[in-house]
């Protein structure tokens, strides 16, 4: 019963063992599911369940029927348009990391278009291409078709080059979206929860970094190689930089300075804009039409976009001997693609409160990439300022995203060549403006140390590895570190001693606070993190300091003590009396190995004194000669209410652990942990009895069984009624219907 009584509370209730409060309360027996049990319900087949898959299969079915028309179709078609030109931009961008023509960048803006408006669950992400996925395709292609390759340059060589490229781009653009479709149809979405934040923040951040100098041939226009090693073009691009094109570098500064100056502005006045600055497309046309009227190709002989191919071409199957050299690249492509997909998913969802699917997200995406490779595009995912624009200005479904797709398609069908005297050095600075936000994550690294050291760690070591080891075997060795970094917290797990807090019911780490009780006798032991094979150890060893001794050392030291009593009785050195024993002879030092007489195994085992005729009391002074460790505390209480699980290896070390204790008289109270009746945890010595609902039911049954009624430290006060029940008054102390247990003063906490 809780009776209200202010702002304080009175509870009268059993002091409660886990067995006792088994008996009064009759617990459900669950049955719990295995692994076959879960994979008949997920190949159960029935109607519903038929009409379930086709309805999270094709999640259009379920918005398009819903979609409010008269509402949101001007929202769709003015966010689309806006967000058609940008995806072009981007395409285009996009498309030199890849090492690719430019126009194969429009086909990587189409169709994961098309496929996402069928398949995927985000309402807000615009799909196309992702400067970081673009740079990893790039390092890909760069490594099967090296620059070098080319020969005598010329213009028939080029064009087989690209075609090449073209090719194996497409085909690791298939693998990847083959391994999304894969883990999306086994349920693994859930893989995107071991790439924590700060590690896709460091991960991103450095593939910036990559852009930045993979870019930097374009904006200098110099014959510099592809290079697939980190900063490997680096030292090529400065080892020609006297070559450098004036007018392309010029251009590029200026394009720079423009689009970061307006993307500042929006961002500053987002508020009271209707929509943002189309920076990109503006300079675009501007640069178009100056590099056209200028004639900037003959006259500054600047590298420019050319003619791109109209139309689409047939599709093809990908190259089979590309998918043996590209796994690793394609495995990391999908997870990297998927996981920034799903993280900007995720954002629109919670502000706008729709659901997001990660399986289902998974087999979109993997089927935009198997469709874009076949009409040889290059890997999809989301841009954030892509989807950005697409949200800012009103998208409210993916029927924005559909039509931005339309303007991709009349660029590809139409008006296609009106880039074609575009500077190829603008492209590569709008690429770069588009990574603002990514350099900008540097500002995180001063947070995160402030707020989590671990989190901070992760940071740099992801960004340092993905720098000087590049984009694939950099993400691999960041989430090795991070998991790392989890084995390691959970290997040095937090354990600390409780005391009583305000005499009451609450229990606390006794170092924190200065009213604090700790019964005579007593230490309470918390582990706030699951215990396993790598942490027993250290939990061993966190609580004999805590307890002040070594058990096994006690127990060894009270087996030898008691042989040698043997051995005195035996040859009357000891005599039996009312006081205890006198020792009648003087005293001779053995040594511990004569005593042990290579029996060392027996010391471990329970000091056995039926044999003897008196019982010995370890605390109390013994014959000459013979010391033992002074163990001055009667009880623990180990609070496992933090621990999530235990293993079977961790479980034989606790056994062996608390039986050492009870073999030393040590009374053991602990959490209750269900896992440990279903391994056979129990036996004569550690018993389930030991058990109890909480720590303070354990301290009760502790007081109450050391006769409180003879302890100074407390005032019994007889009343009627059973002698296990209690009522917790926290102004007035502890109270049993046999004895009210006053807790004494609060006592100062010790001062480290």
């Amino acid at each position: 019963m809780v009776e209200p009584v202010g702002n304080h509370y009175v509870v009268a209730r059993p002091v409660y063992s886990e067995n006792l409060f088994n008996e009064e309360h009759e617990k459900l027996h669950r049955y719990h599911k295995n692994f076959w049990d879960h994979l008949k319900i997920y190949f159960r087949c029935s109607p519903q369940r038929i009409k379930k898959i086709a309805l999270s299969l094709f999640p259009i079915i379920s918005w398009l029927p819903a979609y409010r028309f008269r509402e949101w179709i001007l929202s769709d078609i003015v966010s689309g348009i806006n967000t058609g030109l940008v995806a072009v931009l981007q395409g285009l961008a996009f498309a030199l990391l890849v090492n690719v023509p430019p126009s194969y960048g429009l086909y990587a803006a189409f169709f994961p278009n098309l496929v996402y408006f069928i398949f995927g669950t985000s309402r807000h992400i615009s799909v196309g291409p992702f400067p970081v996925l673009s740079l990893m395709v790039g390092g890909a292609v760069t490594r099967l078709v090296p620059d070098d390759s080319a020969g005598n340059g010329t213009s028939t060589n080029i064009s087989a080059i690209n075609e090449e490229r073209v090719m194996v781009a497409a085909s690791v653009t298939f693998l990847s979206g083959v391994f999304q479709l894969l883990l999306g149809i086994l349920q693994f979405g859930f893989i995107v929860i071991y790439l924590s934040q700060s590690l896709i923040s460091g991960f991103t951040t450095a593939a910036a970094i990559h852009v930045l100098v993979s870019q930097l041939k374009f904006m200098l226009q110099l014959p510099v190689p592809g290079f697939n090693k980190p900063f490997g073009i680096v030292y090529s691009v400065f080892s020609q930089i006297t070559k450098t094109n004036i007018a392309d570098l010029v251009t590029s500064l200026v394009v720079l300075l423009i689009v970061f100056v307006v993307k500042e502005v929006n961002d500053r006045y987002k508020a009271k804009l209707p929509t943002p600055i189309p920076i990109e497309l503006l300079m675009t046309v501007l640069a178009a039409l100056i590099s056209y009227f200028v004639n900037f190709e003959e006259k500054f002989n600047v590298a420019v976009v050319g003619k791109l191919e109209e139309g689409f071409q047939a599709p093809v199957a990908p190259d089979v001997g590309v998918f043996q050299k590209c796994i690793g690249d394609s495995i990391s492509i999908a997870i990297v693609g998927f996981a920034v997909a799903f993280s900007v998913a995720k954002v629109y969802s919670i502000k706008h409160d729709y659901p997001v699917d990660s399986n289902q997200e998974l087999i979109a995406f993997g089927l935009g990439n198997i469709v874009g490779g076949s009409f040889k595009g290059f890997a999809s995912s989301t841009a954030l300022s892509r989807s950005g624009v697409q949200e800012s200005t009103g998208g409210k479904t993916q029927i924005a995203g559909i039509i931005s797709a339309v303007i991709v398609l009349i660029v590809i069908l139409a008006i296609g060549f009106l880039l074609a005297p575009l500077q190829k050095s603008v492209l590569a600075s709008l690429a770069l403006g588009n990574l603002k936000g990514m350099l900008m994550q540097f500002k995180e690294v001063g947070i995160l140390w402030r707020k989590d050291k671990y989190d901070c760690v992760i940071w740099v070591v992801t960004f340092l590895a993905a720098i000087f080891l590049g984009l694939d075997i950099g993400l691999a060795t960041a989430v090795a570190f991070q998991l790392l970094t989890v084995v390691i917290r959970s290997q040095f797990p937090s354990c600390t001693v409780l005391a009583n807090v305000g005499r009451s019911n609450i229990y606390r780490n006794r170092k924190d606070y200065t009213d604090i009780y700790e019964p005579e006798g007593v230490k309470i032991f918390r582990c706030s993190s699951p215990i396993f094979f790598a942490n027993i150890e250290f939990f061993r060893e966190k609580l004999i300091t805590a307890v002040g001794f070594s058990p096994l050392r006690v127990l060894r030291k009270r087996n030898k003590a008691l042989r040698k009593i043997k051995k005195m009785l035996k040859k009357g050195e000891l005599q039996v009396t009312p006081k205890g024993l006198i020792c009648m002879a003087n005293h001779t030092h053995e040594s511990d190995e004569e005593l042990d007489n290579n029996r060392i195994e027996e010391l471990d085992q329970p000091t056995n004194m039926t044999d003897l005729p008196i019982q010995i009391n370890w605390g109390a002074d013994l014959p000459p000669g013979i010391t033992v460790p002074r163990v001055d505390i009667h009880s623990i209480v180990l609070d496992f209410s933090s621990v999530s699980f235990l293993d079977y290896s961790a479980m034989r070390v606790l056994q062996k652990t608390l039986k050492e204790f009870v073999r030393i008289n040590i009374d053991i109270y602990v959490g209750f942990l269900d896992k440990l009746e279903r391994c056979a945890f129990f036996d004569e010595e550690i018993k389930p009895s030991m058990f109890f609902l909480t720590i303070h039911d354990a301290v009760l049954h502790i007081l109450l069984k050391k006769d409180i009624a003879s302890s100074p430290k407390l005032k019994p006060a007889e009343e009627k009624g059973s002698s296990n029940d209690y009522i917790i008054i926290p102004s007035n102390g502890l109270r049993s219907r046999e004895c009210t247990v006053r807790l004494p003063s609060p006592v100062a906490a010790p001062q480290p």
